[in-house]
């Protein structure tokens, strides 16, 4: 075989390879921001099966820009033994005590490498249209190229089954979305439904991604901005300690209904 055939079988072969092994998964994520990759890391290291579709090309979320292009981010204390485990560098803000700096390129890419070496497989330019609800529970995706979708092209999906479903698709919770639009299940929220995201609050919003992270109806999480939009959690902007930790909180409540 001519080596621009050795080059694209192999390729073929390797990617089929991957997806077949991981069209049946313990966790399927979707979105693949800072909680996303947190979680997959911790759950991966619990020899949990785990996967994140993502619809753009680079994983990463809203971690690459920093505060409006300035490519920095903030993390509070609480959060540093996550960028510790993952050996990502941080710095204390002068006059700010109990917060630190640090570049968002090597906290995105270093949560992504971080999540692949813990054992997680990432899926990029793959969007979630679907989910797979069987017996009043979500048993998975249902999946598609994300250019496909794009160019509104009529060309059928892919299901991909898993034991849970997290929802880390930050502020529009778009996976919670189409399980109470087209499956009309009720939440574990006051109303039952997605009460929306409230303005900029730090504080509040930091605290409130990690309380609000938890499983929300049979088999369906939620970590990040996606559970603070569906109970009501104000945003925080470029600071990330509660995203990190909103991820790690995740990843303990499915091991442990995984009974991993």
């Amino acid at each position: 075989m001519v080596i621009e055939n050795t080059i694209s079988a192999a390729i073929v072969g390797s990617f089929g390879n991957k997806l077949l092994d991981n069209l049946n998964v313990d966790v399927a994520i979707v979105g693949g921001g800072p909680s996303a990759l947190v979680a997959a890391r911790y759950l991966a290291e619990k020899g949990v099966k785990t996967a994140i579709f993502e619809r753009k090309l680079a994983p990463g979320g809203g971690t690459w820009g920093g505060g409006m292009l300035f490519n920095e981010v903030v993390v509070q204390d609480d959060a540093l033994d996550i960028l510790d485990d993952f050996s990502i560098t941080h710095r204390p803000i002068d006059g700010a005590k109990g917060y630190h700096c640090l570049d968002s390129v090597e906290m995105a890419s270093g949560l992504i490498f971080g999540a692949l070496k813990a054992g997680s497989k990432i899926f990029n330019s793959v969007s979630v249209e679907d989910i797979v609800f069987k017996e009043n529970k979500v048993g998975g995706l249902v999946i598609n190229w994300t250019p496909v979708e794009r160019l509104g092209m009529h060309v059928d999906p892919l299901t991909v089954l898993s034991k849970c479903v997290l929802d880390g698709t930050g502020h529009p919770c778009e996976i919670v979305n189409m399980a109470v639009n087209k499956a009309h299940i009720k939440l574990d929220t006051p109303s039952g439904g997605i009460l929306g995201e409230k303005p900029m609050w730090v504080d509040s919003g930091e605290a409130s991604t990690v309380e609000n992270t938890r499983e929300y109806f049979p088999g369906l999480f939620a970590c990040g901005m996606s559970a603070n939009n569906i109970m009501g959690g104000y945003r925080m902007g470029p600071i990330f300690g509660g995203m990190l930790m909103s991820g790690k909180k995740a990843a303990k409540l499915i091991a442990e209904k995984l009974g991993k």
